[in-house]
This record gives C-alpha cells, sequence and structure tokens, in this order.
C-alpha cells in the first residue's frame, strides 16, 4: 500500500552557516533505511567539511548553484543540473553564490550519520 508523507522532518545540518533539511523519505521521517529523499536549503556562504560518503548521492538543484568538489576537480551545478556522486568518493558540498542553492538530495542506501564519514575537523 502507498504510504503518504505529509510533513518532513527538519534535522539539524553540519556546517559553518545554518543549512534546512527537510527529510521526507529516510532513517528518521518514515524508518527507510533503503533510500531517504531531503529538500535542502543552503543559504550564500554555507559550506560542510569533506566526507567520504557510504551511499550514492543524487543531487538535482532547484535553485541557485551548488559547488561540489571531488578530487577530480569542482563542478558548479547550477538550477534544472543534477550530479551524482559515487559512494567511496570524497566529495564536499558548498553554496558559495549569491542567493545560496536549494536542492533535492537522493541516498541510497538512506543518509545517516555513522555513513556519511565526515573529514576530521
Amino acid at each position: 500500500m502507498a504510504t503518504l508523507i505529509p510533513d518532513p522532518t527538519v534535522i539539524p545540518a553540519a556546517g559553518g552557516k545554518p543549512k534546512i533539511i527537510r527529510e521526507y523519505v529516510g532513517r528518521v521521517n518514515s524508518a527507510t533505511e533503503e533510500a531517504s529523499v531531503a529538500r535542502m536549503t543552503s543559504p550564500e556562504g554555507w559550506e560542510e567539511a569533506g566526507q567520504t560518503p557510504g551511499f550514492d548521492e543524487f543531487t538535482l538543484v532547484l535553485s541557485g548553484t551548488l559547488r561540489v568538489e571531488t578530487m577530480r576537480g569542482t563542478l558548479e551545478v547550477a538550477a534544472g543540473q543534477a550530479v551524482i556522486a559515487p559512494k567511496g568518493e570524497w566529495v564536499r558540498y558548498s553554496s558559495p553564490h549569491p542567493g545560496g542553492a536549494e536542492y533535492v538530495a537522493v541516498c541510497v542506501p538512506a543518509f545517516s550519520p555513522e555513513t556519511v564519514r565526515r573529514d576530521p575537523a
């Protein structure tokens, strides 16, 4: 049977400035371990530590521009574009441009603090 998700759960975010994470599907809001779907709103100047996650992350930018740094280079992902960050590869997200960024992140399996494996502070 289909399950309606009427509202997301707002989850505290890592990073230098407050980012809003609204989890619709995932370990917290729907007790789903197979995947997570969250809408992110990150302000101009937000950045988080690098990470080597134990999940694939698929990100669709809705507005603004999301910067995605990898060992191979830096991508500027604009509204209407998407990026795939494979599990086990180092990545760092930020929104340095005016207006920040709003995007949807899908993680497979679902995001967890234990499997994100952030760089030491």
